[in-house]
């Protein structure tokens, strides 16, 4: 078998969503986390990153061609993302260095990139929408940046090709992860259903007016092996969405319609997330009990503040994929039937009522 994959970052959604693609191209695959979860066809390899020794004993005996990196660690200052999150590519990279056998290198970073970390997320100068990838690097620190650098630079010193892939907020199952829209929405529809509260939508008037896009997790896993097997994509950074556009106008009531509930009239006030469900966990574990759900920590399954980050913005964000349509990929995925997906799987895995 002449292409072996690590997945880093296996866990999570977009990691799990990889691992399982390849599995099913005949790839060899080992998904690396500091926990890994089971998944057929993927050989866990449990490493934590920031040790370098233990990742060095862990992958000492592996050889993977192709390594696809989709994990990062939230800090409490951009400063510490930088740090942390360029340290952990760096200490990888160090560890697959000795196999001399990676080929090819996938790192998945995100619309921040143009829209800047989130201690500036969306202010200042920002490029014009929709984001292309010849806009570059805005003039501000940003852990995607360093994160890049250090791809970079190994690439240069040890010779494997590299593509870099931003998605748009990532629809995809995932337990514990941190940035988790999807499942955050589920999670809070099956509560205004169950409590009777209304359906409101948390964010800025901006962005229940304006047009967005957003990227399936299995259509970015269709993405990062596409690039990684088409030698016109080597050395090239992507934009990476599901092809349609819409308005969160028109989707939340999409979203309420798939649970059975209304959506609340929109009045223009911003009401987070972070603070509707505040007092939550209480209700949710009464709510997993009776349901006998999977999970009743609501911590476990909800990131509110990353989806008022997105639902907050003030302005309008759409991305141009022109760059890989031209290159053959054309993939495209409703994003309303990809919620709709997400949330079947959600409750067939007992993880919503």
């Amino acid at each position: 078998m002449s292409n072996k994959a690590l997945v880093v970052g296996a866990s999570g959604i977009v990691g799990s969503a990889t691992g399982a693609l390849l599995n099913e191209n005949n790839w060899q695959v080992w998904g690396l986390a500091r926990k890994p979860v089971k998944q057929d066809g993927v050989t866990p390899v449990a490493a934590d990153l920031l040790d370098p020794a233990s990742l060095g004993s862990a992958l000492s005996s592996l050889a993977p061609s192709h390594v696809f990196i989709s994990t990062w660690l939230r800090q409490a200052t951009e400063a510490e993302n930088i740090r942390v999150n360029a340290a952990m590519v760096r200490n990888l990279l160090d560890a697959v260095r000795g196999s001399k056998s990676v080929r090819n290198v996938a790192l998945v970073t995100g619309l921040k990139h143009y829209l800047g970390p989130f201690e500036a997320y969306g202010k200042g100068a920002l490029p014009q929408t929709p984001f292309r990838e010849e806009q570059g690097r805005l003039d501000i620190d940003n852990f995607y940046y360093a994160q890049e650098d250090e791809v970079f630079a190994a690439a240069k010193r040890d010779g494997f090709t590299w593509s870099v892939h931003r998605p748009h907020t990532i629809i995809g199952e995932a337990v514990g992860n941190a940035m988790n829209m999807g499942t955050t929405l589920a999670v809070y529809a099956s509560i205004c259903k169950e409590t009777g509260r209304p359906f409101r939508f948390p964010g800025s008037e901006a962005q229940w007016t304006s047009l967005t896009d957003m990227t399936d997790a299995k259509l970015l896993a269709r993405h990062l092996l596409w690039a990684a097997t088409t030698p016109a994509a080597a050395n090239q950074d992507f934009n990476v969405v599901n092809g349609d556009v819409f308005r969160w106008k028109w989707m939340w009531g999409r979203i309420a319609g798939w649970f059975g509930i209304e959506a609340a009239p929109f009045d223009g006030v911003v009401r987070p997330l972070e603070q509707q469900m505040a007092d939550d966990a209480a209700v949710w574990r009464d709510i997993a009990e009776r349901h006998k759900l999977a999970e009743p920590q609501i911590d476990r399954l909800i990131s509110p503040w990353h989806t008022d980050a997105d639902l907050g913005r003030p302005i309008e964000v759409v991305t141009d994929m022109s760059k890989s349509r031209k290159l053959g990929f054309s993939v495209y995925q409703p994003t309303d039937e990809a919620f709709f997906a997400l949330f079947e799987k959600l409750r067939r895995d007992r993880l919503i009522p």
